[in-house]
């Protein structure tokens, strides 16, 4: 009975809601999650900024007494999907080429393919991966963007792992931090994830209003 029902509740789980996904599945799923979200298209949803800092603060101990992870598989297993995952999604876009996503009807993933492919050309490889794995629904499709589109295979390998290194152990041991200086932090742990989801909108904002602007120079000077 008691098995039935942890099964039941796993998969009741709220796969867009952090706090969810880790009292389901706990450290495994962190890993699952970031391979989905950075390998495969279709976890181009998943919200990986969220749930590597809340993680982070469960770490502790002191955010919710009913879930208590630990930091060091925490941070292997992240980081192990996330880096693992990138790779995959460059391989699948070396092989399939732009297939994929001209296939897709989400026009969400298909902006995001846009401005992956405006990283590229912007930024070069380097910085455009780093750059990529801070900005939701861009870190998902850039992978196979960049296999798609000839990226040397050794220089995004390099890259992809400083991102991805920075990215999950960063945001892990951020929210690990906080949760150990701040007593009670439980109280906000909403308000903290919604202003990591908003941090992780910035690079998008400033990009749209960067276009807009050198679109209205165009114009003007036209």
């Amino acid at each position: 009975m008691a098995t039935s029902m942890h099964l039941a509740s796993q998969l009741a789980v709220n796969v867009l809601d952090a706090h969810s996904l880790l009292a389901a599945f706990g450290v495994l799923g962190v890993g699952v999650v970031m391979f989905a979200e950075t390998g495969l298209l279709i976890g181009f949803f998943l919200p990986g900024d969220s749930l590597l800092f809340t993680a982070g603060l469960l770490c502790t101990g002191t955010a919710d007494r009913a879930v208590k992870l630990s930091l060091g598989p925490l941070l292997i297993a992240a980081a192990f999907g996330a880096l693992v995952g990138a790779q995959c999604g460059y391989l699948i876009g070396r092989r399939a080429g732009g297939a994929l996503l001209a296939r897709s009807r989400s026009q969400r993933l298909r902006e995001g393919a846009e401005r992956a492919e405006e990283l590229l050309e912007r930024y070069g490889h380097a910085k455009a991966v780093v750059l990529a794995r801070f900005v939701p629904v861009v870190r998902t499709v850039l992978n196979p963007m960049a296999g798609a589109l000839g990226v040397p295979a050794r220089t995004f390998t390099l890259w992809q792992v400083i991102g991805g290194l920075g990215w999950s152990v960063g945001l892990i041991l951020a929210g690990y931090a906080l949760g150990s200086s701040v007593p009670n932090v439980d109280r906000y742990l909403l308000p903290l994830v919604a202003l990591i989801v908003v941090v992780s909108l910035i690079p998008i904002l400033a990009e749209v209003l960067r276009s807009r602007r050198g679109a209205r120079v165009r114009g003007e000077g036209g």
